[in-house]
């Protein structure tokens, strides 16, 4: 019996010492000040606690991350409004095809007192548009060429807005 006895005192000491080990790991891990074991576990679940914090954290970045490279996907339009002598020379690009965005940009010029003298436009892939226009006779009011291209910018503004709740 006493071989019985001694094996079980030798197999619980064993066991003591790994539990303390672990224990030891534990505080190692999560940087714990605390001596007991009741304490070094508690620091161990708060220690795992933040841990999830910054993995949500972590998580939300991600997908605010790959929204943002979903909507740079679609950039912000390229437009370029130039003096001319007698008007303005109007670039505007999209890297996608706009149905419906070269009305919307007409129309501002129509609202700003412009008449189109020249314009080339390529709708196809992309939205490209190129216009020279000049200042109407009867318009009184003067227009420089950053109240155009504001403008153009709000005009594509709105009919991103307006196509986006189709």
């Amino acid at each position: 019996m006493s071989s019985k006895a001694g094996r079980k005192k030798a197999s619980s000491s064993s066991s003591s010492s790994s539990v303390h080990e672990q224990l030891q790991q534990l505080r190692s891990l999560t940087n714990s000040a605390a001596v007991n074991k009741t304490s070094i576990i508690v620091d161990a679940s708060r220690y795992i606690e933040e841990l999830k914090d910054k993995v949500d954290k972590m998580n939300q970045e991600t997908a605010t991350s790959s929204q943002a490279s979903t909507s740079s996907q679609n950039p912000l339009p390229m437009v370029t409004v130039e003096t001319l002598e007698k008007g303005f020379l109007i670039n505007v690009f999209l890297q996608k095809n706009c149905p419906g965005l070269l009305v919307s940009i007409l129309e501002t010029f129509e609202e700003l007192g412009l008449d189109v003298l020249e314009a080339r436009v390529s709708c196809e892939e992309s939205f490209k548009l190129e216009a020279i226009g000049g200042e109407n006779e009867g318009n009184v009011e003067c227009i420089d060429a950053q109240m155009v291209k504001q403008a153009v910018m709000q005009a594509i503004r709105k009919w991103g807005e307006n196509s986006h709740q189709e």
